[in-house]
């Protein structure tokens, strides 16, 4: 049960998932720490270093941890894994004296920590696909729903709701197959003692026909991981650096959507909201508020996951010579808080775009307003194929067009088709039915249908 009377991360109890919390418990931690030591236990049974029966006793208690009796030691040690190493060989009558041997405590600690980021990372690419998935539905059923695009925030011309949605969906594929990459390169530092070299090992191995190498192959197998070919005392920080960048990659994507939604749901443009609860409170000061909090929320846990990759840098950076242990605390919530941001984000994302509300009414006002001043351009390039002057003509669309937006901005209707369609220098060049088809703003969305779906094509591809 969560103690609210002490400080606790929002990751521990508000924000993540379970599944997420879980991979970066302190048990499981030492649960992998424990499936390290066994696994070099396994390769030194091999080679004749541990005897059968120390092996077994070491499996038969890899999975009691006792985190109350490790703190107990660690407070002698100032060595949380010195402590967890006691607390094991406590519970090993007969193996507990071969545990970590030749081993430095980062040969244990880097591989879980590698161990751990790669069920992490399959845990957001489970719900990345899942995210993909649901932006693909949405994509497919707007792909065709005339808007009206912006650029600079300003009315532009109008393009389809499944297109714009279409945008992020490319984005998410693209951090799909980053993520996935960083996920299949991942290495572990594997077993090479205090400063990289083997020397530990090596001499453990120094009357015996097997080698360090072969004994670091052996403990990997296990683990089903591969290792650096060369590494410190740790494995090289820059591929932290890598996998942060992963994770800050699609935070920006979806920073990005629900910023977007964040304008598209205030009233002036009124056309997409995210769910709002039947009893949830917008403000406590203002009963009508119907805030987009969640799309706030992600943005600002966004902002925070953004941040991360620079602290991952100067760790890497200022990793001097073999090592420093100026790495080691910021660690300790570096990387499980990308990880649970991360979540917390695909989470929020999901729930908005399977539930997303979508209003016609606003969609259409705004296409209305503002969508002729786009057309003009479809009728510019109509008069001109009739023999039109197209510098004349341009002039004459110029004119109506500055006042037309002098009664919008008034907050009256647009009377731009009117003034087009009784204008006497297209009228002697098209029909008022043709000025007036080709003022309707609705169907001039270009290719927009077919490259939203498209894009939804290389979704199901990948799914």
């Amino acid at each position: 049960m969560t103690d609210h009377a002490t400080y606790q991360s929002p990751y521990t109890w508000r924000y993540a998932s379970d599944e997420m919390r879980r991979i970066f418990s302190e048990t499981h931690r030492r649960l992998l720490w424990r499936r390290v030591w066994v696994a070099l236990a396994r390769a030194q049974e091999l080679i004749g270093l541990v005897t059968a029966a120390q092996l077994a006793d070491i499996e038969a208690h890899a999975g009691d941890i006792d985190i109350d009796r490790a703190l107990e030691i660690e407070a002698v040690t100032r060595h949380d894994v010195m402590a967890e190493i006691k607390t094991f060989a406590e519970q090993c009558e007969i193996g507990g004296g071969v545990i970590h041997l030749g081993a430095t405590s980062m040969d244990v600690v880097d591989n879980a920590d590698v161990l751990r980021q790669r069920e992490a990372l399959d845990l957001v690419l489970s719900k990345l696909r899942a995210l993909i998935e649901v932006f693909a539905e949405q994509v497919e059923r707007h792909a065709a729903t005339p808007v009206m695009a912006y650029t600079h925030i300003q009315p532009a011309e109008p393009t389809t709701l499944g297109y714009r949605l279409a945008q992020t969906l490319q984005d998410l594929l693209i951090d799909y197959e980053e993520i996935d990459r960083v996920r299949t390169n991942l290495k572990a530092k594997g077993f090479k003692g205090a400063v990289g070299s083997l020397a530990s090992y090596s001499q453990l191995l120094s009357n015996s026909a097997s080698s360090a190498a072969e004994l670091e192959r052996r403990a990997l197998a296990e683990l089903d991981i591969e290792a650096f070919a060369a590494s410190t005392q740790t494995y090289p920080r820059k591929q932290d650096w890598l996998l942060l960048n992963a994770l800050a990659g699609l935070a920006g994507s979806l920073y990005r959507f629900a910023f977007d939604l964040r304008i598209l749901q205030s009233p002036a443009f009124g056309e997409l909201s995210e769910p709002f609860g039947k009893g949830q409170v917008g403000s406590s000061a203002m009963p009508f508020k119907r805030n987009p909090i969640t799309a706030e929320k992600i943005d600002s846990i966004a902002r925070y996951i953004a941040a991360l990759p620079n602290v991952a840098w100067h760790n890497a950076a200022h990793n001097l010579l073999e090592r420093t242990l100026d790495d080691s605390a910021n660690r300790r919530s570096l990387i499980p808080d990308a990880f649970l941001a991360t979540d917390e984000l695909l989470i929020s994302t999901i729930r908005i775009v399977s539930n997303l509300n979508v209003w016609p009414a606003a969609i259409a006002r705004n296409l209305q307003a503002y969508g002729v001043f786009a057309a003009s351009e479809r009728l510019l390039m109509e008069a001109v194929k009739a023999g039109g002057d197209r510098q004349h003509l341009h002039e004459v669309i110029r004119e109506h067009s500055l006042t037309a937006w002098a009664a919008v901005q008034r907050g009256e209707s647009n009377p731009l088709i009117d003034l087009l369609a009784s204008e006497a220098e297209f009228t002697q060049l098209l029909s008022v039915d043709q000025i007036r088809a080709l003022l309707d703003a609705s169907d001039y969305v270009g290719e927009a249908p077919e490259r939203a779906l498209a894009i939804v094509a290389q979704a199901r591809a990948l799914l």
